[in-house]
């Protein structure tokens, strides 16, 4: 037997058990890791060394070009591709959006009399929302714009987890560890129920001493899900979604290649998702406002290439917002255009210029053709 570091272990070797992590992954069953998507998978987990048995190695099986291969398989996957049209994809993704609020919920309760929450059904509805992301994003995508004010604990982790599925899709992120991800985001701020009530929804400006009581969310978040059996990514997401590429986020002080890829996606969409949110204090930002003061903290704090990518497939018109044509007909986005972003297909319902309501239509502004209906 021999111990390796994670790095040194490839394709067509035998793990016989894993010596050293971040988390507290058990390998059911000892075997070949076949694929390097299988070995990222272990590093993800924060597996750190594991226990080979040279002798085992499947030197023959192993293909030479790995990870072309893996690429190949990622550039196949359309992630615009939609298999359902957005009417017959929003009644499930409404049912799934109302779970997940009952679910928090709940886990809200559990956490307040002191008992552990229920990983389980958690990533039962990120494998749900995942489906429907694959399905048709724009579902999904148009109820994270419709908040309510008084909602906004519930519908943020929710619409974090809804955008960060969206976003690893469009990075061709494995299916599996797409869940994952959701997952820890659906949980990322569940530290904040033992944030007090004065503190967390305090409508000015913090003072110095209280916002050190709200950084200890992400660390209460940290320390819920871990006792509760979460390990890994969708740990990190949560009790390091607030670090900054410059160390000076908090709560570790982390910084640089110290902050892993998925953790600056959450970091991207969580404070996307806080400035265009509606709040009992203060209305929502337009998305391209947000997108702008986001772009002003790169690189300082946000990956500006990884930024890049999320407009880019989020729209600069999401899904679910507002808007107003050129002909002061008002209507609600309903479907993406990655061909031309700034030409989505919109459902008008009001004129501007008349000042009255008007038969709904569904117009694609790429060609301006109005729709069937």
């Amino acid at each position: 037997m021999k111990i390796i570091p994670i790095s040194k272990l490839l394709p067509g070797m035998f793990v016989q058990s894993v010596t050293k992590q971040t988390g507290r992954i058990k390998i059911k069953n000892q075997g070949w890791v076949k694929t390097q998507a299988g070995i990222d998978k272990l590093k993800n987990a924060g597996i750190l060394e594991v226990e080979i048995d040279p002798d085992k190695t499947l030197t023959d099986s192993v293909p030479e070009k790995e990870p072309t291969q893996t690429s190949t398989i990622i550039k196949k996957r359309d992630p615009w591709q939609k298999v359902h049209s957005s009417e017959q994809e929003m009644g499930k993704a409404k049912k799934l959006y109302d779970e997940a609020k009952t679910l928090q919920i709940k886990a809200f309760k559990d956490i307040k009399a002191g008992r552990d929450i229920d990983i389980a059904p958690f990533r039962e509805l990120a494998s749900g929302f995942m489906d429907s992301v694959f399905r048709n994003q724009d579902a999904l995508a148009c109820l994270t714009q419709m908040r309510q004010k008084d909602a906004y604990l519930l519908e943020h982790s929710i619409n974090v987890s809804i955008l960060m599925g969206i976003f690893a899709k469009h990075l061709g992120v494995d299916k599996d560890l797409i869940v994952e991800l959701t997952t820890g985001a659906l949980l990322h701020d569940i530290g904040k129920i033992k944030t007090p009530d004065e503190v967390l929804n305090k409508p000015g400006r913090l003072t110095e001493a209280e916002f050190e009581i709200m950084k200890l969310h992400a660390l209460y978040s940290k320390q819920i899900l871990e006792e509760s059996g979460l390990t890994g990514v969708a740990v990190d997401i949560a009790g390091m979604h607030h670090e900054r590429l410059d160390g000076k986020g908090y709560p570790f002080g982390k910084k640089g290649d110290e902050i892993s890829l998925y953790v600056r996606m959450a970091s991207i969409v969580d404070v996307y998702d806080a400035l265009t949110a509606e709040r009992v204090y203060k209305a929502g930002m337009e998305p391209i406002k947000a997108f702008k003061i986001l772009k002003d903290g790169c690189p300082d704090s946000f990956d500006g290439e990884l930024l890049t990518k999320f407009i880019q497939c989020i729209g600069i018109h999401p899904v679910g917002t507002l808007v107003r044509l050129s002909s002061q007909k008002v209507g609600l986005v309903t479907e993406s255009n990655p061909a031309t972003p700034l030409k989505p297909t919109v459902k008008t319902f009001y004129s501007a210029k008349h000042g009255r309501y008007t038969e709904v239509q569904d117009i694609d502004l790429s060609n301006k053709k109005r729709l069937t209906r």
